[in-house]
């Protein structure tokens, strides 16, 4: 079922991006011009990995993407919504909303795909193996 490893992926990018945003939020936060809101990167990337680690532990619910997707839906919210005046720091926003866009159609797609399986069917399945 390869939804189900989307899932998964998702689940382990989730975290890959948590732990990138805590542990890195400074220089992300200087790198989209964005330099006052560190602590607010560090908090998303809290969300990213909780999420996760949730996803990862039930990777066929649906509402558990559908968290993710209201993430990248305030992700997206604040990179737009944050003035940003360097000519290198806009680019740098914009591609960041590019890859939040991307990832966003990725969590749509697994949680409207999740959505339609065979309830019956996920349960029986393994958790890391299909």
């Amino acid at each position: 079922m390869q939804v189900l490893r989307l899932s998964r992926f998702l689940g382990w990018f989730s975290i890959a991006l948590g732990l990138a945003e805590l542990l890195g939020g400074r220089s992300l936060a200087r790198q989209l011009g964005m330099q006052r809101h560190t602590n607010l990167i560090r908090a998303f990337g809290v969300r990213e990995v909780a999420n996760g680690a949730a996803i990862l532990a039930n990777p066929g619910s649906t509402p558990l993407l559908l968290a993710r997707v209201a993430g990248d839906a305030l992700d997206l919210a604040v990179l737009a919504g944050t003035r940003v005046y360097g000519p290198r720091e806009r680019t740098n926003a914009r591609w960041a909303i590019a890859a939040v866009a991307g990832v966003t159609l990725l969590d749509l797609l697994c949680a409207a795909r999740l959505g339609t399986e065979d309830d019956d069917e996920l349960p029986a399945l393994p958790v890391y193996w299909d």
